[in-house]
């Protein structure tokens, strides 16, 4: 409505002529037709045409300003909306720790098209340009200052349970001003135990296997060959015991051109042993240089394990009689009878010889040691061994004749010398460890693997297993045979999260210390718990076996894939920031977490991927993306002093570059259910870029060149092979065709 106008008085009438009536008719008015109306006069009122016109105008204004209005209010809520729907920086004190750590390793003046290994990793291989460590040896080591802390905290465990021999251990392993304090004295019993030797103190010329039953059955020494249990390969898997060459002490070079020189390391340190133990110093030399010889034939009649491997000659079936034949040197029924207490043996007993030839020069050497000195050489040789191995639990000095070993050892072998000590606190936790295994790993697992993150991880494991379920039907080379099987593999799987269940029940490793018993010195209490691991052992060989055996602790951050058993394990040591949290965005889960977690379950493909693995399949397609994906790994360029040979990596590659198409997968799945993905702030990365960033995260590292038996591509590669054979990596970078990582050509095996 137009606003009203104030009310002015009435005009008056127009005089009335005479003679006129009231209301009488007027004459006709001439009307003129004008192009314009007629101007209103000041303080006249408004025509009803002109109402209607302002009224309209006013409407169409109010009109506008409330469009206008609603605009705005929806455009701030399309704003919110879209704000609170996309991702979402996480904010929390995990995530803000990751994004320090991502900027810390990282190189951002690196291009991504050009370098993605410098971008996420340079900083931190500048810094370790001359280590072999990797980001999972940097989450190792904070690992372990995790168990110095539980072990270390104030905490009054009830008498005599698992967790209080566990802390009271390690304290005594801490304990070294009452280790020094012993001095030798401890190992002066034992050695009498073992009826003395020639070179000091009481000497009963004992018998010599009587010393060896002693030596492998209470003390757990090899000096010749080692003896083990272990099951089957194939069914039924009953335990067998294993006979092996032991581990030598001194490398496995005999053809070393400064071999002279590393054997006159060895005798100095066995020098200095003798001379701690109280011998005469020119008794010691002569026991010492026997001492070398006799591990210098022993030597000379092993092959290292390649060359067996290479022979196809890494084990023979015989009997414990059969055995006693080949090699009579020693007493082998009543040797395997004192190892192994448990089990009921006899001479028809089968058994597994790993290196026959071995063991029969081993037999020889035993039998011409020099006459008129056997027991004494062969008596002295044995001790010597066992004191070695029991350093970790003697005082500073036979550690510091160690130590002063292993420095030699490094020159001779043209490497940098350590300049610092492994700190006291981390060989306690290793024997620690050792021994107490379970306890220890509960702990490890109660304090830093919660059940919300064992959920997440186990979540997370469920959408990389569906997501390698669906791809399936997509390997063009994989016949259908070969597909069922996988996919019943997969159907059938098992996964271990964290830490092996029978360890996290109440009291459940207290049964396993019951026979522990804490002596006055270090030495004694280290010896029962030998002891009392070898028991344990044995008791799990020979007892139901109704689960898997876990190959790692659960402090540890390495995952595997047993396909005998067909279970994936994944230890709480692992699953740590910086790659696993369930505070983190998803795309980071994925991206590291998830990719280690498909590349173990890539290795169900290995049996097809060997040479005649895969009859069914489509053989000329399947050797084709083979041949391609060594070819392309080999067309990479690798820094200065690095190799690696691309065949003996090849099913780790194949491995790797399928992790990443499947853990990509999963989390494009895992986006198209669920809602809220946050990302990391200050990085500017896509929640898809963060995927791939994260994945190379994990790879950060130098390669490890002392290491010849590792069967994965040096960490740049690892990171460059798979990232630029994925279309999806160039597409969320933007990386222009012909740069390094978005080829022309790609290889297309998954």
């Amino acid at each position: 409505m137009p606003p009203r106008l104030p009310t002015q008085a009435a005009a008056p009438s127009p005089p009335r002529l005479p003679g006129l009536r009231p209301h009488a008719a007027a004459l006709p008015t001439l009307r003129l037709p004008s192009p314009h109306p007629p101007p209103r006069l000041p303080g006249l009122p408004e025509s009803r045409e002109e109402w209607s016109s302002r009224r309209t105008l006013l409407r169409w204004g109010l009109l506008s300003i409330l469009l206008l209005s609603l605009t705005l209010v929806f455009s701030v809520l399309l704003f919110y909306i879209f704000h609170s729907c996309g991702p979402r920086p996480c904010e929390s004190p995990v995530c803000l720790e990751l994004v320090a750590t991502y900027l810390t390793t990282g190189n951002t003046s690196a291009q991504p098209c050009t370098d993605f290994f410098s971008f996420v990793c340079g900083n931190l291989t500048s810094v370790w340009a001359n280590e072999s460590r990797d980001i999972l040896q940097v989450l190792k080591e904070k690992n372990q200052n995790q168990l110095r802390k539980i072990l270390e905290t104030s905490i009054l465990w009830p008498p005599d349970s698992a967790e209080e021999k566990t802390v009271r251990f390690y304290k005594a392993c801490m304990d070294t001003e009452a280790i020094d304090a012993s001095g030798v004295e401890p190992l002066t019993q034992v050695i009498e135990e073992l009826g003395g030797w020639p070179i000091s103190g009481n000497w009963t010329l004992p018998d010599f296997n009587h010393t060896l039953k002693l030596l492998m059955s209470r003390y757990g020494s090899f000096p010749f060959f080692k003896a083990y249990l272990r099951l089957q390969p194939s069914s039924p898997h009953m335990p067998v015991i294993q006979i092996d060459q032991p581990e030598f002490q001194i490398p496995f070079q005999p053809d070393q051109k400064n071999y002279p020189e590393i054997l006159r390391a060895y005798l100095s340190y066995l020098q200095q042993l003798g001379t701690l133990l109280g011998g005469d110093q020119k008794a010691v030399s002569e026991h010492a240089s026997i001492s070398i010889s006799i591990t210098s034939n022993l030597l000379l009649a092993a092959k290292h394990l390649d060359q067996r491997k290479r022979e196809g000659n890494l084990f023979q079936e015989t009997t414990i009689a059969q055995l006693q034949e080949m090699a009579p040197s020693i007493d082998w029924l009543s040797c395997l009878r004192a190892i192994f207490s448990s089990m009921t043996l006899s001479p028809s007993e089968p058994i597994m010889v790993h290196d026959l030839e071995y063991i029969r020069g081993m037999s020889q050497v035993i039998g011409q040691a020099p006459k008129d000195r056997y027991r004494d050489y062969l008596q002295s040789h044995m001790i010597l061994q066992l004191v070695s191995t029991l350093i970790p639990a003697l005082d500073s000095h036979f550690q510091n004749a160690q130590r002063n070993l292993s420095q030699k050892l490094q020159e001779l072998a043209g490497q940098s010398l350590i300049t610092f000590s492994i700190p006291r606190w981390k060989k306690c936790i290793e024997e620690t460890g050792t021994f107490f295994e379970p306890t220890l790993g509960a702990m490890f697992v109660q304090e830093t693997f919660s059940h919300g993150s064992r959920d997440a991880a186990t979540q997370l494991f469920s959408e990389i297993k569906n997501a390698l379920s669906r791809h399936l039907k997509r390997l063009r080379w994989m016949g259908e045979g070969s597909r069922r099987e996988t996919q019943a593999k997969l159907s059938q799987l098992k996964v271990e999260m964290g830490a092996p269940e029978e360890i996290l029940k109440p009291d459940a490793a207290k049964q396993n210390y019951q026979h522990i018993s804490f002596g006055p010195s270090f030495l004694q209490t280290f010896l029962s718990c030998s002891r009392a691991l070898r028991e344990r052992t044995l008791r799990g060989f020979l007892g139901p076996s109704s689960s898997h055996s876990w190959k790692v602790s659960p402090w540890e951050v390495h995952a595997y894939y047993s396909m005998s058993d067909n279970v994936a394990v994944f230890p709480a040591g692992l699953l740590q920031p910086p790659f696993f949290s369930p505070d983190y965005p998803s795309a980071v889960n994925f991206g590291a977490a998830g990719s280690v977690m498909a590349h173990e379950l890539m290795h169900i493909f290995n049996q097809y991927l060997v040479p005649g693995g895969c009859p069914a399949c489509d053989i000329p397609t399947l050797h084709g993306e083979l041949l391609c994906l060594q070819q392309y790994y080999e067309s990479f360029s690798l820094p200065a002093g690095s190799t690696f040979n691309s065949s003996h990596t090849l099913l780790e590659n194949a491995a790797d570059i399928g992790a990443l198409v499947i853990a990509m997968q999963a989390y494009r799945k895992w986006q198209q259910k669920h809602k809220g993905e946050t990302i990391l702030p200050r990085l500017g990365l896509s929640p898809y870029q963060l995927f791939y960033r994260s994945y190379a995260q994990v790879m950060c590292g130098t390669p490890n060149l002392k290491d010849a038996q590792d069967l994965h591509s040096p960490p740049i590669l690892r990171v460059h092979g798979p990232l630029s054979n994925t279309p999806t990596f160039a597409r969320y970078f933007s990386c222009s065709r012909g740069t390094p990582m978005n080829p022309d050509k790609r290889c297309q095996l998954w």
